[in-house]
C-alpha cells in the first residue's frame, strides 16, 4: 500500500491526517506514506515530528485584507499543480487522502488527473470552496455529520466521524492515571473546581482578552484556570499573571498534553474548529463553544449550532464573548443539573474509531479499483 495525504495549514488538519497515517500502518506495516502540505506552515514540521516524510508545495490562499499580497498567487497556484503532479507521477500511490488546507487541492486534482483513487475527508458541517469543487471529481468523502448530502453527491459519502489523536481517543482506559499525572503537571489542587481555555494552536483573540479582562473572577471564586494562550498572546498573559502572583492561573503558549488538560477540566472553553469539537465529544466535559468568525463560510459557528441545537454545548458569539463568556462560565459552574445535562449530551455524540473507519473505506476503495 502507497498513500499519499494532503492538506494542513491548523491542526484540526494535520491531527487527522496523522491520525489516518497512523491507522493505515497499523493496518498495513509496509505502507508507504508521503505527505504534500505547503510550505510555511504547521504541518512542515509537526508531520516529521511525527515520523512521516513531507513535500511542501508553494501554495497559498487569496488575502481578503491585504489584497497586494495576491500578485503572485496564480504562479504559485500553477506551480504548485505542476509539482503536485510531478509528486502523484513518481511516488505512484494507490490512493490519494485529502484532509483540507492549501495543499489539498491541487494534490487531489493532479491525482484525478491520473485517475488514482481519490478520498476527501471533510471535517466540518459546512465544507469549504475547494471540496465542493473537488467533491464532483473524487471517489469518496468521509464525513462527520449529518446532512452532508446537502452539498455532496449521497452516494459518495460515508459517515466515519473525525478521527483524532489517539492520546485522547484512549483516554477513558486509564482516566484516574491520567488525572493524577494531570495534577502533578499543572500543580493542581484537586479539591477546587478547573476551567481549561483553549483557542486552538494559534490562539483566539477575543477568547483571550474575555479571559485576560477577568482574571479577577478566577482569584475571587478560588477556580484553577488552565490558559492556552496561542504564541501571539503569551508573553502579555504571562506578564499579568505573574504580576498577580496567582497560584490558581495556569499559563501556557501550547499545551502539548491535553489529554492530561481534558481529564481535569470541570469547564472547557474552546474554539469551534471540527476537531477540537470531535476531542471535545470523546472527553464528555461541559463546554462553552465561541466559533471563529474568522474562517471560510463562518463553518465554525455551524460546527458549534450543531452542538448547541442538541443541548451538548453552549455557544457564545465572538462579538458578545468580551460581554458575556464569563457569566456564562459562571452559570455552568454553579448549575450542576445543567453541567450533567451538557456532558451527557457531548459524549453521546463521540466517535473513538474514525481513523479506522477511514482506512476500511481506503481498502475497500483500492480493491474496487483494483477489481476493475
Amino acid at each position: 500500500m502507497k498513500a499519499i495525504i494532503s492538506g494542513g495549514g491548523t491542526g484540526g488538519h494535520i491531527f487527522p491526517a496523522i491520525a489516518i497515517a497512523n491507522a493505515l500502518r497499523e493496518k498495513y506495516p509496509d505502507v508507504q506514506i508521503l505527505f504534500v502540505g505547503a510550505k510555511g506552515k504547521m504541518e512542515m514540521q509537526k508531520v516529521p515530528q511525527a515520523g512521516y516524510q513531507i513535500i511542501g508545495l508553494p501554495i497559498a490562499g487569496f488575502q481578503r485584507k491585504k489584497l497586494w499580497k495576491n500578485i503572485a498567487l496564480p504562479f504559485k497556484v500553477l506551480y504548485s499543480t505542476l509539482k503536485a503532479k510531478k509528486i502523484v507521477k513518481s511516488f505512484s500511490p494507490d490512493v490519494v487522502v485529502g484532509v483540507g488546507g492549501y495543499a489539498s487541492g491541487p494534490t487531489l486534482a493532479a491525482a484525478v488527473s491520473k485517475q488514482v483513487p481519490t478520498i476527501i475527508q471533510e471535517q466540518n458541517s459546512f465544507p469549504g470552496a475547494t471540496n465542493k469543487i473537488l467533491a464532483e471529481h473524487v471517489d469518496l468523502i468521509c464525513v462527520a455529520y449529518d446532512n452532508m448530502d446537502r452539498w455532496f453527491d449521497y452516494k459518495k459519502i460515508v459517515f466515519t466521524g473525525n478521527p483524532i489523536r489517539q492520546s485522547i481517543s484512549g483516554m477513558g482506559e486509564n482516566i484516574e492515571q491520567i488525572k493524577l499525572k494531570a495534577l502533578s503537571t499543572f500543580s493542581l489542587d484537586k479539591a477546587k473546581r478547573t476551567v481549561l481555555v483553549v483557542g486552538g494552536s494559534l490562539g483566539a483573540l477575543t477568547i483571550n482578552e474575555s479571559i485576560y479582562n477577568s482574571l479577577d473572577y478566577f482569584e475571587k471564586n478560588d477556580i484553577q484556570l488552565i490558559w492556552q494562550t496561542g504564541k501571539w498572546f503569551f508573553e502579555k498573559a504571562k506578564e499579568k499573571v505573574e504580576s498577580l502572583k496567582s497560584n490558581l492561573i495556569k499559563v501556557y503558549e501550547f499545551v502539548y498534553d491535553m489529554d492530561l488538560a481534558y481529564s481535569v477540566a470541570d469547564v472547557i472553553i474552546s474554539r469551534a474548529g471540527a476537531i477540537a469539537i470531535s476531542e471535545l465529544c470523546i472527553v464528555g466535559k461541559p463546554c462553552i463553544l465561541v466559533p471563529s468568525p474568522n474562517v471560510a463560510e463562518d463553518h465554525q459557528t455551524k460546527n458549534a449550532s450543531a452542538l448547541a441545537t442538541k443541548n451538548a454545548a453552549l455557544m457564545v458569539k465572538d462579538a458578545d464573548a468580551r460581554e458575556t463568556l464569563i457569566s456564562e462560565l459562571d452559570k455552568v459552574l454553579n448549575d450542576e443539573v445543567l453541567r450533567q445535562n451538557l456532558s451527557l449530551n457531548m459524549s453521546q455524540m463521540g466517535i473513538r474509531d474514525a481513523d479506522k473507519r477511514i482506512v476500511e473505506e481506503i481498502d475497500k476503495l483500492v480493491k474496487r479499483k483494483e477489481n476493475k
